[in-house]
Formats: C-alpha cells, structure tokens, sequence
C-alpha cells in the first residue's frame, strides 16, 4: 500500500538483486557468488532463492535441509536465503520479486551462465505463464566471477567434485571445500546428509578415503593416512624432481612440481623427502659417532 508520493517514487524506482542456484551441496564457491551478490546490490534488497529439485545423482539434498546448511554456512546471508515453496524456478523468483512491488531486476549468476538468463528473463518479461508473471522496467543479468559453482565442469571447488568426494567416504577433502565458518560437527551433518541423500550410509569414523582391499602394506598405511598427506614435500623416484603433493586420491597422488606443472603418481613412485634425508642420514651418522668417540679415547691417552 503506498502511503505517500515519496514512497510511491521509491517503488518506482525500487531494485532488487537475486540469484537462483542448486548448491546441492553448498561449497565455497557459492560462498563468493553470495558475497558478490551483497556487494553489487549495495543498499537495494537482495534474495537467494534454492532449487527444490531432489534426485540422488545431482541433488542429493533436500529443500528443508539444503536451506538449513546454507543459512549455517553463510550467517551473514541467512536471512536473504528465502524459503517459499512456490518458487522452482528462477521465473518463479522473478514473479515472486515482482509481486513485492520491485520495479527494476538484477539477476547475479555465474559467468558462463550470464547470457543464458539474460535471453530467458527477457524472453518471459511482461508474459503471463506457469512461472506467474512479472513486467519490470529493466533486467540485467551480471556475472559474479569466472564460473558457476552449481556447473558440473572440473575446474575449481564444484557441487559435483563435492559430490563425488561425499560418495569416495573422502571427508577430508569433502571439508576443504566448505567455508570456514563451519565446524566439523556442521561439516560432518551435510556430509553425512549428501551420503544419504545418495542412497549411502551414514559414516561415524570418517576415514580419509575409501576402504580398499589389502593389496600391500603401503597401501594400508596410505588409506589410514598415515603415509602422505597435503602439503608434503617428496621426491619423485624416477627423474628426481621435487615437489609438493597438492591432491590424494584412492591410490596415487596429484604432486605439483611448478605452478604449470603437475604430474599423478602412484604411491610407490614417489617419497617423502624427511624419508629420504633419513636414510642417508642412518649411513652418514654412525660414521660421525665412531670418528667422534675414536678421537675421545685418543685424547685420553695423553692427559
């Protein structure tokens, strides 16, 4: 109900920005595609609105959990994380906003997905449909960085790489994929959560990977995590390069040797460089002890 001229000129002039996404499960990649979000909309009203699709391939969480993981994951967000039934779509959301008197729209999303949305919002502006209908005066579309975070490609931190890891039992790295305002607890609960959403079961031990049979004892030690974890410096066997192992897999590992380079290894052809000192150190330090205690007794004669 508009009051008065000056509120009438507002609403006139009112923009909301909004996105629309999967985030099955959230990652850190949606993380920066909110806080863009925030921070392009400025002081104008923004809203996150999440898909209510569930399938145990790409979806594996549903609505009411998937809405109580972001709003934990993201606090400074939760409050512009909408939870309305009859909003399925990005359309739906655009008729939702409408309906709230907003008479200008701008839509955050990922890059590769700019051009898409920009064509569709504009293709069903004015145009009455099962989404509902919305006219606004203006539709952007704006990228919020290089890549969505729902796409199912490779690169970087994605909700399918997440996926996979939740279904791998690799906790480890399921963990690293989420923000850091989640504790472990949080952290295990949306694991746990994906797992079943999966058709998995629930993990209480949360072993870094998945159970192998046993094929040798490296292997073992490997899948305890007790033979190589992130960060550490090896030694590659067969070229003697060095380098810094930056992924574990079932049962080999990602070691980067430049910041162009990376090679897969598999667990027996790469050491642990403090493993390797060691070993020349266990044939040089015996020799130093005897010349040491050798040169004692001789000192001794002659006092």
């Amino acid at each position: 109900m508009i009051n008065s001229f000056k509120q009438y000129l507002d609403e006139e002039n009112s923009i909301a920005y909004f996105t629309f996404g999967r985030m099955n499960p959230p990652t850190v990649g949606h993380e920066k595609l909110l806080d863009s979000l925030s921070v392009k909309s400025g002081k104008n009203d923004y809203f996150v609105y999440l898909s209510q699709t569930t399938d145990p391939k790409k979806n594996p969480l549903g609505y009411n959990a998937k809405i109580k993981h972001v709003r934990k994951m993201f606090p400074k967000h939760a409050r512009r994380v909408m939870v309305d039934r009859k909003v399925k779509t990005a359309f739906d959301a655009a008729s939702q906003i409408y309906s709230k008197g907003y008479q200008n729209l701008v839509m955050v999303v990922g890059d590769d997905r700019v051009r898409e949305f920009r064509a569709l919002l504009d293709k069903y502006n004015g145009v009455k449909g099962k989404h509902g209908f919305y006219n606004f005066k203006s539709i952007d579309v704006v990228s919020a960085g290089a890549r969505d975070p729902d796409s199912d490609g490779v690169e970087g931190m994605s909700a399918s790489k997440m996926r996979q890891f939740a279904a791998d039992n690799d906790f480890t790295s399921f963990a690293q994929g989420l923000s850091k305002s989640m504790n472990t607890k949080d952290s295990k609960k949306l694991f746990n959560d994906v797992r079943t959403g999966m058709g998995l079961k629930e993990e209480t031990e949360f072993k870094r990977h998945v159970e192998l049979e046993t094929v040798s004892e490296e292997r073992e030690m490997f899948v305890q995590g007790k033979l190589f974890d992130l960060g550490d410096k090896v030694i590659v066997k067969e070229s003697d390069e060095m380098g810094v192992i930056t992924y574990l897999g079932a049962n080999y590992v990602l070691v980067e040797l430049s910041e162009d380079r990376s090679v897969r290894k598999w667990l027996d052809a790469v050491e642990k460089i403090e493993e390797a000192e060691a070993t020349v150190n266990s044939t040089v330090e015996p020799k130093a002890a005897n010349l040491n205690k050798a040169m004692k007794q001789r000192s001794n004669r002659y006092k």
